[in-house]
């Protein structure tokens, strides 16, 4: 089974070959830098519209380029507000080869209003979080969520949950239509 992912993000990488792993067997996981189409911080539906453009994108590729992949999944990170507090999340979108859709959320974090203040005006959290820490490439580690709970959740924990929930039709195709 091949699976095509609109990023070269090794951590991923890496959890969507976990997720698939616990349904599927023989998985190739391919990356593939593919643009979002929405601002580098998203908020709100932007979150959600992103992952869907990168799974397009790579639907377009795997068209043009004959790489005959079976699923293809985009992961975005992104902020909402809801209940007058604004929270992280990551939105995964997975397609099949036949064209359908279904998307699934991971967790959602509180943010403090030093990070959404900054994530308001245009900053990404990984800058945020790599300010906040001195350190670099946050986000190819442990991310906000590693930060924020002291590494008892790391930013793969955060988003294979959110691949298994978008992996939920796909497994109940009897009752999902899928």
């Amino acid at each position: 089974m091949k699976i095509l992912v609109g990023s070269k993000n090794p951590v991923k990488l890496d959890v969507v070959k976990e997720a698939f792993a616990k349904y599927f067997q023989n998985i190739e996981v391919l990356g593939i830098d593919v643009e979002s189409k929405v601002p580098s911080q998203p908020v709100n539906h932007e979150t959600f519209d992103g992952a869907k453009n990168r799974v397009d994108a790579l639907r377009e590729i795997n068209e043009k380029q004959n790489l005959y992949a079976d699923y293809f999944v985009g992961i975005e990170g992104g902020i909402i507000k809801l209940y007058s507090k604004w929270f992280g999340f990551g939105c995964m979108c997975i397609m099949n080869k036949a064209g359908i859709y279904s998307v699934g959320t991971s967790s959602h974090f509180e943010l403090p209003k030093i990070i959404y203040e900054q994530l308001l005006k245009g900053i990404e959290l990984g800058d945020v979080i790599d300010n906040l820490t001195e350190e670099k490439n946050t986000k190819q580690k442990n991310g906000a969520i590693g930060f924020l709970t002291k590494d008892v959740i790391t930013r793969k924990d955060l988003y294979y949950q959110g691949l298994i929930n978008a992996l939920i039709p796909f497994l109940n195709k009897n009752i999902y239509n899928a």
